[in-house]
């Protein structure tokens, strides 16, 4: 019975000091809990939020001073290039996707503006005005622009800048030739004497000269290398504003277009303003240099954004030539031609190509043989349909030098050799 005793009491305190153990384990843990609370704070709450709070702080106050925000915005705002390229299937094209700074597309304007600007002319031209019935004369003033090409004082531009055209005259009035051409340069306002050197009007290029040394010749590009969504500036003096710049970006490179005349042009497109005024004026890429010459722009409702450039490449030759000869020589067979498509030529059993109509006097088509009522339907080997690629073979030719045409001629063909000669 003691024994019984004793085992009870021996129980009794094993669950009494398990449970004593339990109890202080439990108590200990909450401390440590608290503790670890009271630790975790400090060592990392509240530097934590310290820090945001100092971060704050300093951007606030470098936002506030210029030059350290300048650097902050560079830094953020830079060219960010991706190495994603790499995830990509390797025959697929990469596209330069970067992010530029418009600080630095700003910057860009502002050094091409100041570049371009003393290059940059401002033609007035006045023209005497004849009324068709001899009623009425007067003078009118058309204004226009122009690119300095020398430090002695040549300088391009459009023809219809220097010549009246068809255009210019309506059922009332004739503008005739200029009586008087005054040029305007960059921050001067001295009014020069202009003198017409040269014109073209199939080019729609001029050249006039003033009498001054030390001028600041235009730096010319390279306009085949131009590429659709680069940067254009348009320089000139749209509406009589002179020294006036408008930026966009080449829409579209060898564009065909027709002029008022029926002048046909290869030209670069671009949504840069161009507005009356800016005609014979500069179209510059981002280093400054020319491109182009600014000529045409449609207008119309609905229209905007649509101006033409002739490339300054295909200028080259033309106000070369116009400077030394006054003219441009270029090579002549003497025909008017009718283009023959396949209705028409069926309709008159002839065969599709340029019918000629005429052949002038001593031409060299003359000389060659050809005659009325042929069909040219090959010229050095190349099928044509019409006058404009007869024209596009011949002017690839030097004045004396030779074309072989293929014509259709009482339902034969017939091989003639057509020795060029300039055009009068």
């Amino acid at each position: 019975m003691e024994e019984n005793n004793s085992n009870l009491e021996k129980e009794n305190i094993k669950n009494t000091s398990f449970t004593t153990s339990k109890s202080n384990y439990k108590m200990f843990n909450e401390e440590k809990k608290k503790k670890n609370k009271i630790g975790f704070g400090k060592s990392v709450v509240l530097p934590f939020f310290s820090g945001i709070l100092g971060t704050a702080l300093i951007i606030g106050i470098c936002v506030n001073v210029p030059s350290i925000k300048e650097n902050i915005v560079k830094q953020l705002v830079t060219i960010n290039t991706t190495s994603s390229s790499d995830e990509k299937d390797s025959n697929s094209t990469a596209i330069n996707t970067q992010l530029i700074s418009l600080q630095g597309y700003s910057d860009t304007a502002i050094g091409v503006a100041k570049k371009v600007q003393p290059s940059i002319v401002a033609i007035t031209v006045e023209y005497s005005v004849n009324s068709i019935f001899n009623m009425t004369s007067g003078t009118a003033v058309a204004k226009g622009s122009g690119i300095i090409i020398s430090e002695d004082g040549y300088i391009l531009t459009n023809n219809h800048v220097i010549n009246s055209s068809s255009s210019s005259s309506n059922y009332f009035y004739e503008i005739e030739k200029a009586t008087k051409v005054t040029v305007k340069l960059y921050n001067d306002d001295t009014e020069y004497t202009g003198e017409i050197i040269g014109t073209d009007s199939q080019t729609d290029l001029a050249v006039i000269k003033i009498d001054k040394d030390g001028l600041t010749p235009a730096e010319l590009g390279d306009s085949s290398s131009v590429q659709v969504g680069e940067f254009a500036m348009a320089i000139g003096s749209p509406l009589g504003l002179d020294n006036s710049v408008t930026a966009g970006i080449v829409s579209a490179v060898n564009r065909e277009v027709l002029d008022d005349d029926g002048n046909k042009y290869v030209a670069i497109q671009t949504d840069a303003a161009i507005n009356s005024g800016n005609s014979g004026g500069a179209l510059v890429n981002s280093k400054g240099q020319v491109i182009g010459i600014n000529t045409l722009k449609l207008s119309g409702t609905g229209v905007e954004g649509v101006g033409f450039a002739i490339p300054i490449n295909s200028t080259k030759d033309i106000y070369e030539q116009l400077i030394q000869y006054s003219k441009v020589k270029r090579p002549y067979i003497g025909i008017g031609g009718i283009d023959l498509d396949e209705e028409t030529a069926k309709a008159n059993n002839l065969v599709v190509g340029v019918y000629v109509k005429t052949i002038e006097d001593f031409s060299a088509g003359e000389k060659a043989g050809l005659r009325i009522g042929d069909v040219i339907i090959e010229a050095e080997g190349t099928k044509i349909t019409t006058m404009d690629e007869l024209n596009e073979i011949k002017n690839k030719k030097q004045i004396g030098d030779t074309l072989k045409l293929k014509v259709y001629r009482d339902g034969k063909e017939k091989e003639i050799t057509v020795t060029l000669q300039e055009q009068p």
